[in-house]
This record gives structure tokens, C-alpha cells and sequence, in this order.
């Protein structure tokens, strides 16, 4: 079965271990969650129980989904405190950043970045240049909470029109602006089979 036609059955999500200052992230967090075990998917996500990433993880638990969390050894007691842990449905615990994100990276048949920091964005990026040089076709979804990612799209345009991104059909992430929609975008995206090769534009927004 190729990766394009693996049923979803996880979803990565990137985002910040801090709340941000607008209440709209943690809510969007938390119907991300619910949406996630309402469709009998799994999380994957990087452990932390504060900030956005604890209201995702609560979002999932609390309406009977399945959480796996992966963290490394040196932020259980930065991201997350041990007791929460050990709510979760299943714990990896890695040496290291590196591991880390290649662990979250295989467990997952898609992923969806909420607000968040340097951190959030460095796993998003590394993703979307995997996809860039053919090495994934998972989708790769935006939460545009706010507008909060507007300015990073405006700078992938702009990489795009300068010429330095030259395989933008193997791109392409998605824009959403409404959580509720995520999780049933990324269901049709899988299910109507979409050959991105075919299409223009390096960004989409639905």
C-alpha cells in the first residue's frame, strides 16, 4: 500500500508548551483534541501537559481518545510535570530532540501546527522539507488561528517567487482558520486521493 492511499490513523500536532496571550490558541487546542477522538484518531504530540500542547492532549483524554506522548528525557520536568504523564495513553521517552522528532514523525499519518514558538516551527519546517525533497506525501496542515500563521505564508511566497523553492507541487501545506475543520479537511484530503503533483500553487487554504 503506498503512504498516499494509508488510512488516517494518527494525527501530529505541533504547537507551543506556553499558553500565548490570546485564550482563542487553548480553545483552539481543545476542539482539536475533541475533534481528533471524536474521529477515532490518535495523537501524537511532544508530551508537554502545559501551554496549547497540555490542552490538545486534555481535549483527546477527555472525550475517550488514545494519546501518545513523546518527550525527552531533559523537558519532563519543563513541558510537563511526571504525574500528568502518566495520564497518557502511551509515553516514549527519548534521549535526545533528534530522536524525538523522527519517532513523532514516523507515528504519524499527518500533522496539524497550532500556535506556537521557534520550537513549533522548526518541527513544521523540517517536515515540509522533507515533503520537499519526496520523502513524505502526508498532509501538512496549518491552523491559522487568528491569522497567527499569515506572516510565515507570506514568506514561503516569497522564498516561491525568489526562486528557491522549486518543488512546490511536493509542498503545498494547507491553511485552515477553523479548527472544527481540521480534522474533517485532512479525512477528505485522504479519501478523494488528491495527486498534488497535478496542482499549482504552493499553499492551499480551505
Amino acid at each position: 500500500m503506498s503512504e498516499k492511499t494509508v488510512p488516517i490513523r494518527s494525527i501530529c500536532v505541533y504547537c507551543g508548551s506556553q499558553p500565548g496571550r490570546d485564550p482563542s490558541y487553548i480553545d483552539a487546542g481543545r476542539k482539536l483534541g475533541k475533534s481528533i477522538a471524536e474521529n477515532h484518531l490518535r495523537l501524537v504530540y511532544g508530551g508537554g501537559t502545559k501551554g496549547i500542547m497540555g490542552a490538545v492532549a486534555s481535549g483527546v483524554l477527555s472525550h475517550g481518545g488514545r494519546v501518545t506522548g513523546i518527550i525527552p528525557e531533559f523537558l519532563m520536568d519543563m513541558e510537563a510535570t511526571r504525574h500528568s504523564l502518566g495520564q497518557l495513553s502511551e509515553l516514549i521517552v527519548t534521549p535526545d530532540m533528534h530522536e524525538r522528532k523522527h519517532k513523532m514523525f514516523e507515528r504519524a499519518d499527518a500533522f496539524v501546527t497550532l500556535p506556537g514558538g521557534i520550537g513549533t516551527l522548526e518541527e513544521i519546517i523540517e517536515v515540509m522539507t522533507w515533503a520537499q525533497l519526496g520523502r513524505h506525501r502526508k498532509p501538512m496542515i496549518f491552523a491559522n488561528i487568528g491569522g497567527f500563521w499569515d506572516p510565515l505564508m507570506e514568506l514561503i511566497r516569497h522564498m516561491a517567487d525568489s526562486g528557491f523553492i522549486h518543488t512546490a507541487h511536493l509542498v503545498q501545506p494547507i491553511v485552515i482558520d477553523d479548527p472544527d475543520e481540521i480534522v474533517p479537511a485532512i479525512m477528505a484530503h485522504w479519501a478523494s486521493e488528491v495527486d498534488r503533483d497535478g496542482e499549482t500553487g504552493i499553499i492551499k487554504r480551505m
